[in-house]
């Protein structure tokens, strides 16, 4: 575990976006982005890249958590509602992989525990240890 808690710690875009990583191990793990005036877009609703950003941020942390290097290679966003809120959270989880190929299911929700969007992402497994 240590080794992916580093990996995400080194990711600088979400450190920048102030995301933290709650939970992980493999297959699974929970981040939240408290919201500012820099997640907001021209209308004042929280940007759509923040929301994808906080949900491949996650899908990173549970993928590779197995240790091996895994990295997406597909992702479908849908928006469900505009959050207004002061925090989201992404919960990712494994749902169908083989040796190469992994699909993760992430839901975004609010402080509410309102779903705000879901995104189905497929990665790629390198066959290269974190520890390389």
């Amino acid at each position: 575990m240590e080794s992916i808690t580093k990996l995400m710690e080194n990711d600088r875009f979400a450190a920048f976006v102030g995301i933290e990583l709650l939970e992980v191990k493999p297959g699974h793990a929970v981040a939240k982005m408290d919201i500012s005036e820099k997640h907001l877009n021209g209308v004042d609703i929280i940007q759509g890249g923040a929301i994808f950003t906080l949900a491949d941020f996650a899908f990173a942390a549970a993928a590779n958590a197995c240790g091996e290097i895994t990295v997406a290679i597909n992702a479908n966003i849908s928006y469900y509602k505009a959050s207004g809120g002061r925090s989201l959270l992404a919960e990712a989880k494994e749902a169908a992989g083989s040796a190469r190929i992994v699909n993760y299911k992430v839901e975004v929700f609010n402080e509410h525990r309102e779903s705000i969007a879901q995104v189905n992402i497929t990665g790629y497994r390198k066959k290269k240890s974190l520890d390389q």
